[in-house]
């Protein structure tokens, strides 16, 4: 039976988590070290991860569902991405025993002070409804970022969302609402090919996994509901501040 104290706290970091991660994404710089922090000392890293993923994909979920309510997504080129993007996770969880994950912080860390600065130097960025439909060179891009960004998640992780969506909107012209709704898309895939390395593993406790994904879904509704009534300008915004945390996250875990 989990302590009264233990459960309020693990319903707040889901809470909290859930809203930022449907609101704007990188709900995992809050779970991840606050679920490292508030489980036993001897829980496996692997079994952290899996709790993890089992709620955040219950949040994902649950906010790709309220955006794809109101705002139209480029279906023809998210479903095969989403597929490859499947495919490559669980490739990447598969083979992160033998990937230098060692070198992934460094490098995320100068894309997303890149990402960053390209944002906030670029105003308009994200703020046009783009009408036109997808050409097919841009759809082919489409299945070759879903497959490289799926395998990034299988293998490392953070940041995903808001690689995806900086794909969205700087290399296909969408705004922030649209670009957000189609990385929930493919974000939810790739928590769900990680689940089917997790699960059949027993990486998940559900007795921490199953509250923790219910503050995670309650939150994931109204976090795209703030979204989506704040615009696009509020995106920008969420974005960029994401995207600070996270610079300042990986800066402190480098130089730590």
């Amino acid at each position: 039976m989990l302590a009264d104290s233990f459960f309020y706290y693990l319903v707040l970091v889901g809470f909290a988590a859930g809203l930022m991660d449907a609101a704007v994404g990188g709900g995992g710089l809050l779970q991840i070290p606050g679920l490292f922090n508030l489980l036993p000392n001897a829980t496996p890293v692997a079994s952290v991860m899996g709790v993890n993923k089992f709620a955040s994909c219950c949040g994902t979920l649950t906010a790709t569902g309220q955006y794809l309510r109101r705002i139209p997504v480029p279906w023809k080129m998210l479903l095969p991405a989403a597929a490859l993007a499947f495919a490559a996770s669980y490739l990447g969880a598969k083979t992160v025993v033998y990937f230098p994950v060692q070198y992934m912080k460094p490098a995320m860390l100068v894309i997303m002070i890149a990402m960053c600065l390209y944002t906030f130097l670029k105003k308009d960025l994200g703020q046009t409804v783009r009408t036109e439909k997808l050409t097919r060179r841009e759809t082919l891009w489409g299945l070759f970022f879903g497959a490289l960004i799926g395998f990034y998640d299988g293998v490392f992780g953070p940041g995903t969302g808001s690689l995806l969506a900086f794909v969205f909107v700087r290399f296909y012209g969408y705004d922030f609402l649209a670009a957000n709704a189609s990385a929930k898309v493919i974000n939810s895939t790739t928590n769900l090919a990680a689940l089917t390395f997790f699960i059949p593993q027993g990486h998940v406790v559900w007795a921490w996994a199953i509250p923790l994904a219910v503050a995670n879904l309650c939150r994931g509704v109204v976090g795209a509901r703030l979204a989506i009534r704040g615009g696009t300008k509020l995106l920008r915004y969420g974005f960029m501040l994401l995207l600070c945390l996270t610079i300042g996250k990986f800066a402190w875990d480098l130089l730590g």
